[in-house]
């Protein structure tokens, strides 16, 4: 099952232009977007992030961690810990920008 969401978010972000390069730019801001206020609890009160400027306590500090965007890609839709699932709330494409974002700028890819 796993594999299966690694190959979804791999496609997703291929479908997104990851792969030709162009769209990079364009899928970190949208990811970065849902970081600072897309996700509903925000990322920010819980994590720190050093470029989304965001200092939460409560999870995990992602630039520390370092996480893939499969492992934020799980995270997001099936919680873990005190984190909630975000599944019913963001979409397949919104979770593959938002787990790609976090992966890049926490150096975790």
């Amino acid at each position: 099952m796993q594999a299966r969401y690694r190959f979804a978010v791999w496609m997703l972000t291929l479908a997104c232009g990851v792969a030709q390069g162009q769209d990079n730019k364009a899928l970190f801001d949208k990811g970065r977007q849902l970081f600072l206020q897309g996700a509903t609890p925000s990322c920010t009160l819980c994590h720190t992030l050093k470029e989304a400027g965001s200092t939460g306590a409560v999870g995990p500090v992602l630039d520390e961690l370092k996480p893939d965007a499969s492992k934020v890609a799980t995270a997001l839709r099936n919680g873990v810990g005190a984190m909630p699932s975000f599944r019913n709330t963001l979409s397949e494409e919104q979770i593959a920008a938002l787990a790609w974002y976090v992966a890049k700028a926490s150096a975790g890819q």
